[in-house]
């Protein structure tokens, strides 16, 4: 998840986008004109700006060419403006904005632009090495299961290997608590899995953002560790 700085004169919209995208895990920040807007980014050095263009002390382009020209265009930049023209956002995509937003804002191209702008900036993440094998050998035979011994049911182990996580589902005990403590590991799998956004989860599972929120709630999973900074 990144830290974002959000940066709008209007109080309506920096709250708006602060609850979307701290709702998707992100860290965010808040500037209502330019010149907060230049300390928090020296201070915090954010992975993404949301700049709206028409500020009453300096614009958000003005910003950007200052940004541009002293070499502090570190992070990508997401123009935002509810009156905004071609003319303006071919201008600021010439002094280094990577996308355009206009107002009013859809939840869909929101977190489009978001995702898009920060895979962009992503750093490559080298391939995980394969532990215990030669070089160039791949094991293609399935493992096989040790039988069990005695009259208690072994529990019932699930691997992901894209999490590397092993999660154990004890057999003998009641339906409802094996299946509650198989829906809460299938909820954090997810969860971690989409790196805590709650909008990619419910698309995964087939479940409304709000019956999700009492699902999790009522399964008492941990929201929090999923989140950047928190330690979604």
């Amino acid at each position: 998840m990144a830290t974002i700085l959000v940066v709008d004169d209007e109080l309506g919209i920096r709250a708006l986008l602060s609850e979307i995208l701290t709702d998707e895990g992100h860290t965010i920040e808040l500037a209502e004109n330019a010149a907060q807007a230049r300390v928090l980014r020296e201070r915090l050095r954010p992975d993404l700006v949301l700049l709206d263009i028409w500020m009453p002390d300096v614009d958000g382009v003005t910003l950007l060419k200052e940004w541009n020209g002293s070499g502090q265009l570190t992070m990508p930049v997401i123009m935002m403006s509810g009156h905004g023209t071609i003319d303006t956002a071919v201008e600021a995509t010439k002094f280094g904005a990577t996308a355009f937003l206009e107002k009013p804002i859809t939840l869909q191209k929101l977190l489009r632009a978001v995702e898009q702008a920060l895979v962009k900036t992503a750093p490559p993440r080298p391939a995980a090495p394969v532990v215990g094998l030669p070089t160039g050998y791949t094991r293609t035979e399935p493992p096989r299961l040790a039988p069990s011994i005695g009259l208690v049911p072994a529990p019932l182990v699930i691997t992901s290997n894209a999490l590397a996580s092993e999660q154990s589902f004890e057999l003998d005990r009641p339906l409802r608590e094996a299946r509650d403590a198989f829906e809460k590991s299938y909820f954090e799998f997810h969860l971690a899995k989409e790196n805590g956004s709650m909008t990619r989860v419910a698309e995964k599972t087939g479940l409304e953002r709000t019956h999700l929120y009492r699902k999790l709630k009522q399964l008492g999973v941990d929201l929090s560790r999923n989140k950047r900074g928190n330690g979604i």
